[in-house]
C-alpha cells in the first residue's frame, strides 16, 4: 500500500466488494486511475481546487469530468440549489424553474426551439435517437464520437457485450473529418438512415466544409442531424460547438456543465420533431427535479452574462501555447502533442522507441498526481481556473518532461514507474 494513498487504497478494498470496479463510473475507476500512484476517493472541493481523502491537495483539471464549469462549490449556485433544497425538490406538480431554464436555454442555442430534461448525457442522446426514428419512421443510426451507455451506442464499440446483435447491426461509425467515410455508409444505407449523431468537435477542429457537408446531406435524405454536445454546450460557445461553427442541426444535447456539477442534461431543437415527446414516451420523475434546474439557472446567467465561455477560451489558449513551447523545447514535437479547444485540450502521446503511449501516459498521471496536479490526460477548464493554476500546471510539465527525456534516452519508464501500465477501455475518440 503506498504512503500517499493509503485511505484511499483502503476505502478502495472495501468499495470493490460492493461496487464494481469500486466506483460508479468507469472514467473514476482502476481502470483509468494507475492503482498504486493514484488517488481515489475526493473529501472536498472548492473553485479549482481538490483534496482527497488522505489530505493531498489538488489544482483539479478533470473537474468532474467536466461537469463542473463553473468550479467547485459555487457560492451563488450552492445558495440558490440551498433556497429551493428548502422549498422541496421534487413535487407532485411540475415547477416554474422547468419553464425558466428552458426558455434560458432556446435563447442561448441556435437549434433550441423545445427543451427536454434528462439527468445525464445517455438519457438526452438516447432520446434524441428515439425521437429521429420516430418522425423519419426509419432505423439505422450513424455516429461519431462517444455518446453514452445505451444499447444503440455502445453496441458499436469493443464494449458491446450484452447488446443483441440485432441492436448492433443498426449503428455504423464513420471517422471524423473523412467525408468519404460518411459519404459510403449514407450511399450503403440509402433510405434506411434516421439520424446522424456526431460531437461536433473533440479533439481535431473540424476540417473547412467537414461539418457544412454533414448538414448539407443529411437535410436533403430527409436524416435529423444531432449534434451530442453533452460536454461542448456552453462550453465552447454560449450556445455551444453550432454557434462557434455556424452549423445548426435539427436537435442537440447537452448536460455537463449545465449544472456545475448537479445532475442534468437536455435535449433541445426542431419544434416539429421535439413535438414527437408525447408519442415515444420519453419521461423520468427526477427529470423536473428542481435542486439540479436551480443550479442550471444560476449556470446559464453566468454563461450568458459573465463571459464564461471566453474565459475558459483566453485562459486555454495561453495554456496550449506555453505547453507547445515546452514540447518544443525539449525536443518532444514527435512523442508528445496538446491539441483540441482551449477549454478543453488533451495531451496526446504518440509513444517512442520500445515505450508505449500507454506507458508514457500512466507516467504523466503519477508524475503529475504527485506534483498535485489531478489530470486524466486533459484539461477540463472551469470558470474558477486562473493564471496561477496554469502556471503550476506548466511547472509540472516541465519536471515530467524532463523525465521523460531521460526515460527516451534509455528508452524504458521501467526504473521509474511505481505502477502497472494502464489499460485503454475502448477508443471513442
Amino acid at each position: 500500500m503506498s504512503e500517499r494513498y493509503v485511505n484511499s487504497e483502503k476505502l478502495l478494498e472495501r468499495a470493490v466488494k460492493a461496487i464494481p470496479l469500486g466506483s460508479q463510473t468507469f472514467s473514476k475507476s482502476v481502470t483509468q486511475f494507475p492503482h498504486g500512484v493514484s488517488p481515489y476517493f475526493a473529501q472536498n472541493a472548492k473553485g479549482a481546487e481538490l483534496w482527497d481523502v488522505d489530505g493531498n491537495h489538488y489544482v483539479d483539471f478533470i473537474n468532474g469530468l467536466l461537469s463542473v464549469s463553473i468550479g467547485y462549490a459555487d457560492n451563488e449556485v450552492n445558495r440558490a440549489v440551498k433556497e429551493q433544497i428548502d422549498k422541496g425538490v421534487t413535487f407532485s406538480l411540475s415547477h416554474e424553474l422547468e419553464v425558466e431554464v428552458a426558455e434560458k436555454l432556446i435563447k442561448l442555442v441556435p437549434c433550441a426551439e423545445m427543451v427536454r430534461f434528462g439527468k445525464n448525457g445517455t438519457d438526452s442522446t438516447s432520446a434524441a435517437i428515439r425521437l429521429a426514428r420516430a418522425y423519419t419512421k426509419k432505423d439505422m443510426v450513424l455516429v461519431c464520437g462517444y455518446h453514452g451507455w445505451q444499447d444503440w451506442y455502445i453496441g458499436s464499440t469493443t464494449r458491446n457485450l450484452g447488446v443483441p446483435e440485432v441492436t448492433q447491426s443498426l449503428t455504423k461509425v464513420f471517422k471524423y473529418n473523412d467525408v468519404d467515410s460518411f459519404d459510403e455508409l449514407v450511399k450503403q444505407f440509402k433510405g434506411q438512415i434516421a439520424a446522424v449523431i456526431m460531437e461536433p468537435m473533440n479533439i481535431e477542429y473540424p476540417k473547412q466544409g467537414f461539418l457544412e457537408h454533414i448538414r448539407e446531406v443529411t437535410a436533403e435524405e430527409g436524416i435529423v442531424l444531432v449534434f451530442d454536445e453533452t460536454i461542448t454546450g456552453c462550453r465552447f460557445s454560449k450556445g455551444g460547438a453550432q454557434e462557434l461553427f455556424d452549423v445548426t442541426p435539427d436537435l442537440a444535447t447537452f448536460g455537463k456543465g449545465i449544472g456545475n456539477g448537479f445532475p442534468l442534461s437536455a435535449v433541445m431543437g426542431k419544434q416539429k420533431i421535439m413535438q414527437l415527446m408525447e408519442d415515444i414516451f420519453y419521461s423520468g420523475t427526477f427529470a423536473g427535479e428542481t435542486s439540479s434546474l436551480a443550479a442550471a439557472s444560476v449556470v446559464l446567467d453566468k454563461v450568458m452574462n459573465a463571459d464564461v465561455c471566453g474565459h475558459l477560451e483566453r485562459l486555454g489558449t495561453e495554456l496550449k501555447d506555453q505547453l507547445n513551447k515546452l514540447i518544443a523545447r525539449y525536443n518532444l514535437a514527435d512523442v508528445v502533442d496538446c491539441v483540441g479547444h482551449p477549454s478543453w485540450s488533451f495531451i496526446v502521446f504518440k509513444g517512442a522507441d520500445n515505450i508505449t503511449p500507454f506507458e508514457m501516459k500512466t507516467l504523466y498521471m503519477q508524475e503529475m498526481f504527485k506534483s498535485g496536479i489531478l489530470t486524466l490526460g486533459t484539461h477540463n477548464l472551469s470558470f474558477s481556473h486562473n493564471a496561477v493554476h496554469i502556471a503550476q500546471l506548466l511547472k509540472s510539465y516541465e519536471q515530467f518532461f524532463e523525465l521523460l527525456k531521460e526515460c527516451i534516452a534509455k528508452q524504458t519508464v521501467e526504473n521509474v514507474l511505481d505502477c502497472e501500465v494502464l489499460v485503454p477501455l475502448f477508443k471513442v475518440r
